[in-house]
């Protein structure tokens, strides 16, 4: 990934954080039992329930969804995922487009999931028709996948997935104290919550997960997860004990059904400060004056089509085959015949951009990758550290900054140093 920052560190993931969000964050910590505290917890802390506020279906697009927000990162919900509804032995469809697909099918089995791996080739997505073959096989409770592998760079279609899911395991199932036999959609979007768009209710989704640090643009430490009603009476009748004690639903859905009733409750201290940044942040994403949300997810799609074209036209070609399954917050990019991360990030970093080399074990010194979700500018400093610094704002939703054309153009005057240099 690529990001234009504040600091020059080699720290790559999280993304440019607003002043506004870090003063949020920085404001002195309040108790959480406080009436202040629940209030903004209750209001603006929810991604999506409306059981708290209807204004927040916007972002997933859900109307009674049950959010959960817990101290850990991202990771952390798989691990409620695979703790909360799976109990030991039960099959999970994991779709695999990456690294990161395959770090989940690892957190389901340890805790006792029989998981079945459908892998796609390096650069492809899982077709629609891949997995009706494969729902046609066996049944499984769950099927996962990663909407964006930011490994790999390849978007998969939510909605399609989960259009295949609910054909050939349609609502009407039978609920009984002795079996229940859903087909549970899980999402992965980590990488994609706040740049892709996504419809929870209308695709029929049933637990989205993400973390704070991309696409919600706060710092790293909030693990957010929305599960449907659907999968909540899921996980009210499962008979084996939960599997883990931090993640439990048993231990957390009181806790966050107290905040929705506006009184306090206790299980383990909430990440006070980052509910503060978190509820900033969602009023700037949902609430900007001048960028509606479907303008956000339009600007992400022009700023992905930009830095397509512009490595295409320096000959470079996509870890990400087909166009339809390029993600809109990043870009991986084969190195040319001849290139390695040493010829391409030095030069970069030396003009305030840091990109990242390869994850993808199988090919993970053979391309780089470009995030311009996560972009912000390093303030130019002279040598007296700071003196003739200056601070941009957040790059892609705010068009004036031009940061998409300086990575562009960056990237044109490192490659033309590396040929001349081959050519010396």
């Amino acid at each position: 990934m690529a990001f234009l920052v504040r600091h020059n560190t080699s720290y790559l993931r999280p993304i440019e954080i607003s002043d506004e969000v870090l003063f949020a964050n920085a404001q002195p910590p309040v108790p959480h039992t406080s009436p202040g505290f629940i209030a903004i917890f209750r209001e603006y802390a929810v991604i999506c329930s409306s059981s708290l506020t209807s204004k927040h279906s916007e972002l997933l697009f859900t109307k009674d969804a049950q959010p959960f927000l817990i101290s850990g990162s991202g990771t952390l919900g798989w691990d409620q995922v695979a703790a909360n509804l799976v109990e030991p032995g039960e099959s999970v469809l994991l779709l695999d487009c990456g690294y990161f697909g395959d770090s989940f099918a690892q957190c389901l089995r340890t805790y006792g999931g029989n998981v079945t791996k459908l892998k796609a080739p390096l650069g492809y997505a899982i077709l629609p028709s891949q997995l009706e073959n494969a729902l046609k096989e066996k049944k499984y409770k769950i099927v996962a996948f990663t909407h964006i592998d930011s490994s790999t760079g390849v978007l998969s279609d939510a909605q399609a997935l989960a259009a295949v899911v609910h054909r050939l395991a349609p609502e009407t199932l039978v609920y009984s104290l002795l079996h229940f036999q859903p087909i549970l959609v899980v999402m992965d979007g980590v990488c994609s919550v706040a740049s892709e768009e996504i419809k929870m209710d209308e695709w029929g989704l049933d637990v989205v997960l993400t973390g704070s640090q991309k696409g919600i643009g706060i710092p790293p430490g909030l693990s957010i997860l929305v599960a449907s009603r659907r999968t909540m009476e899921v996980f009210r009748m499962r008979r084996a004990p939960v599997g883990s004690y931090y993640v439990s639903w048993n231990k957390w859905l009181p806790i966050m059904e107290a905040y929705e009733s506006n009184r306090p409750d206790y299980f383990a201290t909430p990440p006070i400060n980052l509910i503060y940044a978190y509820n900033t942040s969602l009023k700037q994403i949902l609430y900007s004056p001048t960028l509606s949300l479907t303008e956000r997810f339009q600007r992400h799609k022009q700023a992905s089509k930009a830095i397509r074209e512009a490595v295409e036209s320096l000959g470079l070609k996509m870890v990400a085959q087909r166009e339809e399954e390029r993600a809109n917050g990043l870009t991986t990019v084969y190195f040319p015949d001849g290139m390695n991360a040493s010829d391409l990030l030095p030069g970069m970093e030396a003009r305030g951009v840091l990109i990242a080399g390869g994850l993808h074990e199988e090919i993970k010194d053979k391309y780089f990758r470009i995030g311009f979700v996560i972009v912000s500018l390093i303030p130019t400093v002279s040598t007296d550290f700071g003196k003739k610094s200056r601070h941009m704002g957040v790059s892609v939703v705010d068009e004036r900054r031009k940061d998409i054309q300086l990575i562009i153009g960056f990237l044109k005057e490192v490659f033309a140093e590396f040929k001349a240099q081959k050519a010396t």
